[in-house]
C-alpha cells in the first residue's frame, strides 16, 4: 500500500473576516506530484503557506511523512518540517557559486557523498557548480532552485509557481526536465499553479480549488473529461455548455441527439430516484430524464460541408497548430469548435455542417 505523504484535514484560514481556506482535505502518496489549481484568490497559496509552516492554519491537521505539523496547539515551525519550497523566483544566494547554493542545507557528509552534482545532473546542470548566479538565464537558476529543494531529499517538496516568470517555450521544457527529475529521485511534490496546461501535463494528480475549497481531485485525464461542475469545465479548458433534455441515454441538444456519458447529478431518473450525487459516470440503473446542461470540449466538434445541422461562422482564430472557429446556429447559439490546421481559412458568414464527436457529459440545473 502507497504511503500518505502529504495528509491534509479540514484546513481552515481566514485573514480578518475573509475566508482563505474553507476546510480543505487532501492526501498526496508518496514518490507523487499533485497540482494545486485554481484562478487568483482561490486560497491555493494560503494553503501552500500552512502546509510549509510560513502561516498558522485557524483549524484542521497537516501530517507529512505521518508526522503532525499544524494540529491543534501544534504548530511546527518551517524549519523543522522538513517542506523544501520552490519560490516563483530562484531565491539564490548571489555571492555563492551553483554548488554551494545547491549544498546550503546539507552537512558536511553529504556534500562530500556527491549529493550536489547528482542533483545538478538531474536538472540538466552537470558542470554548472562552479558557475555564479549572475551567469545563468532565468531557466536555470530556477533549475538551480529545484536542485537545492531536492538535495537534502525532503519527505515532501513545494512548487510555488515555479515557472510563472519564463517565456513560454523556456517554461514547457523546463516542466518536462523538473518533473522528470522529481520522479528521477522519488520525490513527493505538491505544484501550486494558475496555468491548465501545466497541471494537466505535470501532475498525477489535480486538486481543482474555487473560494476556499476542493471542488475536484483527480487525474488529469478526469478532470478534463468528466469535470465534477460546470464551473470545473468552464475553468479546465475551453468549454461549450448546451441546454438538453435526457431521454434514455441520449442528451437532444440544439447540435441533435448525443450519447450521454454517465448520468447528470440530481436528475430524476426513470424510476423517480435521482441520479448520482456524485457527478460521477452512471454504472448501470435506471435511465435519467429531466433538463440538463451538457458539456462538449470544442475538439469534439467537426466542420464539414454537409452531415449535421448548419452553422455560421463568427470569426476563426489561428493558433499555429490548430485553429478555434466560433459559429452560431440559426437559434443563436453560440458554439466553439477547435479543428486541426488544415490550411484553409474559414470566412465569417460562410455556412457549414456541424457534428459532435463521442460522448457528451451532462450537468443537472
Amino acid at each position: 500500500m502507497t504511503e500518505t505523504m502529504l495528509a491534509v484535514a479540514g484546513l481552515t484560514k481566514s485573514y480578518g473576516t475573509v475566508p482563505a481556506l474553507a476546510g480543505v482535505d487532501l492526501a498526496v502518496p508518496s514518490g507523487t506530484l499533485l497540482a494545486v489549481l485554481g484562478p487568483s484568490g482561490c486560497g491555493k497559496t494560503t494553503l501552500l503557506r500552512c502546509v510549509a509552516g510560513f502561516e498558522r492554519a485557524d483549524s484542521g491537521t497537516v501530517a507529512v511523512a505521518g508526522r503532525p505539523v499544524a494540529a491543534g496547539r501544534v504548530h511546527v515551525p518551517p524549519h523543522r518540517r522538513r517542506v523544501a519550497v520552490v519560490p516563483q523566483e530562484g531565491a539564490l544566494f548571489p555571492h555563492l557559486s551553483v554548488a554551494d547554493n545547491v549544498g546550503y542545507g546539507l552537512d558536511r557528509a553529504a556534500r562530500r557523498s556527491g549529493r550536489v552534482e547528482e542533483v545538478l545532473a538531474l536538472v540538466g546542470l552537470a558542470g554548472y557548480g562552479l558557475r555564479m548566479p549572475h551567469q545563468l538565464s532565468g531557466g536555470q537558476q530556477q533549475r538551480v532552485a529545484v536542485a537545492r529543494a531536492l538535495a537534502p531529499r525532503p519527505p515532501l517538496v513545494l512548487l510555488d509557481e515555479p515557472f510563472s516568470a519564463l517565456d513560454a517555450q523556456l517554461r514547457t521544457e523546463l516542466r518536462a526536465d523538473v518533473r522528470q527529475a522529481l520522479r528521477a529521485d522519488g520525490a513527493t511534490a505538491v505544484l501550486v499553479t494558475h496555468d491548465q496546461g501545466e497541471a494537466l501535463s505535470m501532475a498525477d494528480a489535480v486538486a481543482v480549488m474555487d473560494a476556499g475549497r476542493i471542488v475536484q481531485c483527480a487525474p488529469p485525464a478526469e478532470v478534463y473529461r468528466d469535470p465534477a461542475t460546470t464551473w470545473v469545465a468552464r475553468f479546465v479548458g475551453d468549454a461549450v455548455l448546451l441546454p438538453a433534455t435526457v431521454d434514455d441515454a441520449v442528451a437532444l441538444t440544439p447540435l441533435g441527439p448525443l450519447p450521454l456519458r454517465g448520468a447528470a447529478t440530481g436528475v430524476a431518473t426513470a424510476d423517480g430516484a435521482p441520479g448520482p450525487a456524485t457527478g460521477g459516470a452512471a454504472t448501470g440503473g435506471s435511465a435519467a430524464t429531466g433538463a440538463v446542461t451538457v458539456l462538449i470540449r470544442p475538439e469534439q466538434i467537426r466542420l464539414a460541408a454537409t452531415g449535421g445541422p448548419l452553422a455560421t461562422v463568427v470569426r476563426q482564430d489561428f493558433h499555429g497548430h490548430d485553429a478555434l472557429t466560433t459559429l452560431r446556429l440559426d437559434d443563436g447559439t453560440v458554439l466553439t469548435a477547435r479543428t486541426l490546421d488544415e490550411g484553409v481559412a474559414l470566412a465569417p458568414g460562410a455556412q457549414v455542417a456541424v457534428t459532435v464527436r463521442g460522448e457528451v457529459r451532462a450537468y443537472a440545473g
